[in-house]
């Protein structure tokens, strides 16, 4: 069994409410995805309410989608995200998202059997923001391995 795991977190701005036609095929489309990811090799948990998206939390303010999960490794993440019928979704991102000018994603890793909550990976992000990609925040361009976990330690907090 591996002795870390790869959370990841990807917030998104919607460009109009949930429940309006804009977002009508980004709605419709969300348990498919859900589940796709859920029977995909590598995953572990993902961040859901009780009608089982995250689509409710909005820790980011109204009009923020988040999407948080946790996978075995970075490889079997990115067979998910791009090398999956979830790629057909995220081509139309633009239909329903509005773009981001700084980071709106990333990966870090956690002992294995850890979840992380919301506020961790929202101190993630802020991390990645603030220092650029380090073992402690990263993203797919610019990758590190899991040893990197036991060589960071704590979370950095560098000011």
């Amino acid at each position: 069994m591996p002795s870390h795991h790869l959370a990841q977190l990807n917030i998104a701005t919607l460009q109009a409410p949930l429940d309006s036609p804009q977002l009508a095929d980004f709605v419709a489309n969300l348990d498919r995805v859900n589940t796709l990811a859920e029977q995909s090799a590598g995953f572990v948990w993902r961040l859901k309410d009780d009608a089982g998206n995250a689509t409710a939390l909005r820790p980011y303010g109204d009009d923020v989608l988040v999407n948080m999960s946790v996978w075995t490794d970075i490889d079997a993440l990115a067979a998910f995200v791009y090398r999956s019928s979830h790629t057909e979704i995220m081509r139309r991102r633009r239909e329903w998202f509005a773009a981001m000018g700084e980071a709106h994603m990333v990966l870090w890793w956690i002992p294995a059997g850890h979840i992380p909550t919301v506020d961790e990976a929202a101190e993630r992000l802020a991390l990645l923001r603030r220092n650029g990609p380090s073992a402690a925040a990263f993203s797919f361009q610019q990758r590190y391995p899991a040893s990197c976990a036991d060589e960071q330690g704590a979370l950095e907090t560098e000011q």
